[in-house]
């Protein structure tokens, strides 16, 4: 019989179709080649000696001549830092200019090197330029919220295959994300907790939904996770805002934020996915009521006429099969190296 659980970070419902359910091996693409991604591309704009291709950057990573990683802004971009917040209104109807930013964070100068074949020292210095940029865009007084985030694969949003993610800075908090933390400051005046704390602790006494464990972080498909095979990477000390992680946490996060998406992409031959940094809004930084974590989605199936609909998802694996499945795969028996 199908479950019906709530997600105590949001209050929404989540439907975990047991008698729909797949195992885990079977999300794995069948017949399917990974495909060949080159060392360098001619038509990439992303790819070193084609810089002329993207708006000039804003940041650059490396040595004169030779660059690491770069930070442009968006060519296409939702938000521009010209103009002002004001906002008009009439009757029922409000609109205010598209003021903000939008970037994009060229991760490597090689057009094949992802994040799971990244050496440990080039995923720490990516995330240590999100947690720059996160500082850079906060600087602006108007800025409110700060969303960083990787869509990798056309599944999840992307055109352009050159490993990147994006930084996106918006004068509003989104209903979304106050919602979730309205949720997070009842929790607190009813306990006097964090309400992800609580939920970290509670995932780790049940223990079937963990993934990974380090010293400064926990990975687990969540309980009532919406999608299959959805992942969070959570941070064991307290912390509102993922600009105030520290260098050691940082270090701590590449290895097994690269181990993670490893494991996925060699367990289910290489999938489209979202990856999201939950972190507070700019003005609440430094509370108690939140804690900053990393969501992956793999886009391994599609929302429909229910989900659109009601708000209630269908989840077809359990999550404490799919991680299961993904604490005790072994990369190196995989044929990576094939």
């Amino acid at each position: 019989m199908s479950e019906l659980r709530q997600d105590p970070t949001t209050h929404d419902w989540v439907i975990i179709a047991k008698e729909r359910a797949k195992r885990p091996s079977e999300f794995k693409k069948d017949n399917i080649t990974r495909p060949y991604f080159p060392a360098h591309s001619e038509s990439c704009p992303f790819c070193p000696g084609n810089e002329h291709r993207t708006p000039e950057a804003k940041v650059v990573y490396g040595e004169p001549g030779r660059w690491k990683t770069r930070v442009v802004p968006n060519k296409f971009a939702a938000l521009r830092p010209e103009g002002n917040t004001e906002r008009e209104e009439w009757g029922l109807f409000r609109k205010s200019p598209g003021y903000g930013n939008h970037e994009v964070i060229i991760e490597t100068p090689r057009h094949d090197n992802f994040i799971p074949f990244m050496n440990d020292t080039e995923v720490e210095g990516l995330i240590r330029v999100y947690r720059d940029r996160y500082h850079a865009l906060k600087k602006d007084p108007a800025i409110r919220t700060v969303i960083i985030l990787k869509n990798y694969g056309r599944g999840a949003g992307t055109s352009l295959e050159h490993p990147h993610s994006q930084v996106v800075a918006s004068p509003i908090v989104p209903p979304f994300v106050r919602r979730r933390y309205e949720i997070a400051i009842q929790h607190y005046d009813n306990t006097g907790r964090c309400l992800y704390c609580d939920l970290r602790e509670n995932e780790l006494e049940a223990s079937e939904r963990i993934v990974a464990e380090t010293d400064y972080f926990v990975v687990v498909h969540p309980f009532a996770s919406r999608y299959p095979f959805e992942t969070w990477l959570m941070p064991k000390v307290h912390n509102s805002s993922f600009g105030n992680t520290s260098d050691e946490e940082i270090k701590d996060l590449s290895r097994v934020l690269k181990e993670v998406l490893l494991k996925l992409y060699v367990s289910l031959e290489n999938p489209d996915y979202n990856l999201v940094i939950h972190t507070a809004p700019v003005d609440d930084e430094h509370k108690s009521y939140f804690l900053w974590h990393i969501q992956i989605i793999p886009r391994l199936t599609l929302a429909a006429g229910f989900e659109l609909g009601s708000g209630i998802y269908i989840n077809i694996a359990l999550p404490e099969e799919t991680a299961a499945f993904i604490r005790d795969f072994e990369v190196k028996d995989s044929g990576l190296s094939e």
